[in-house]
């Protein structure tokens, strides 16, 4: 058994599990918003992208061109439409709606699509493999956790180095004072959204190609974002790409000693964590 290939493998891994956290840390991060429906959210670009696929014959890669600004549109009137209203009620009024938000798209994609295991094809990436001191290791996986490096680079950008960043950060951290001094958080918010949906279309679409899907596969990859986020640390970026490595590394070496163990390791790996650091292996701290 070859572990130095498993813990790659692993940590390639993570790189996608990053990039399903990013939504979801973004909008509890800048608007305190609890997103049970952003696994579902995941799994509906994946069905944007079959859907563009199906009917024009454009590549899985090439469709992202489509599916982020569709999903960048549809987080902005999501949360301008219906999401703001509720984050005045508390945690409880958000987590509440987008439990329903998760209920509905699913039974809408289930009538759309069916039930039927869904995976998309980008071709040749898929199979090729690049040679790394002996051991093979495909070109997709890195593709994939390249993206994720890229995406939390620009983040990290936006948000120290932008002037819609430090608004971001100033309304995160009193959201009343940012709006006396003439930050417009209803709209605010609803770009933290649009933004979070950005790295959700690209998380749904890189997914769909590595691994199949259906409708029901939302709450599973919700659950891989949380614990990435918290095992990674609340607030740090780097340190969510770095919580997924450890959930994806985690999970290759469950599947290695048995395949029934793959999920389950991940999951241990989170208690673990939880237990000895409950704020995260690197959570962020102020300046």
């Amino acid at each position: 058994m070859n572990w130095l290939n498993i813990l790659i493998q692993g940590g390639l891994l993570g790189g996608l599990y990053a990039l399903f956290a990013i939504g979801l840390a973004l909008s509890f991060g800048i608007m305190r918003l609890v997103n049970i429906a952003h696994g579902d959210f995941i799994v509906l670009a994946a069905y944007i992208a079959l859907a563009l696929i199906e009917a024009t014959g454009i590549g899985a890669l090439a469709s992202l061109v489509i599916v982020v600004p569709l999903m960048f549109a549809f987080g902005y009137a999501l949360q301008r439409g219906i999401l703001n209203f509720t984050l005045s009620g508390g945690l409880l009024s958000p987590l509440l709606v987008t439990f329903g938000i998760s209920v509905i798209i699913e039974n809408v994609l289930l009538q759309l699509f069916g039930a039927d295991i869904r995976r998309l094809h980008a071709g040749a990436i898929e199979t090729d493999s690049v040679a790394l001191g002996g051991i093979a290791v495909g070109a997709y996986p890195l593709l994939v956790f390249g993206v994720a490096v890229i995406a939390i680079a620009g983040l990290q950008f936006l948000f120290y180095r932008t002037t819609l960043g430090r608004a971001f950060r100033a309304t995160s951290d009193d959201a009343q004072t940012a709006e006396l001094l003439g930050i417009d958080n209803r709209h605010l918010y609803a770009m933290a959204m649009a933004i979070a949906m950005v790295f959700t279309a690209l998380a749904g679409v890189l997914m769909a190609i590595r691994t199949t899907f259906d409708p029901a596969a939302g709450p599973i990859r919700l659950i891989f974002a949380f614990e990435a986020v918290i095992i990674g640390g609340l607030g740090s970026l780097w340190g969510m790409l770095l919580g997924g490595m450890v959930l994806g590394i985690a999970q290759a070496i469950g599947a290695a000693l048995s395949p029934t163990w793959q999920i389950l390791a991940g999951h241990l790996a989170f208690l673990a964590v939880l237990v000895i650091r409950p704020s995260g292996l690197f959570p962020h701290t102020r300046d």
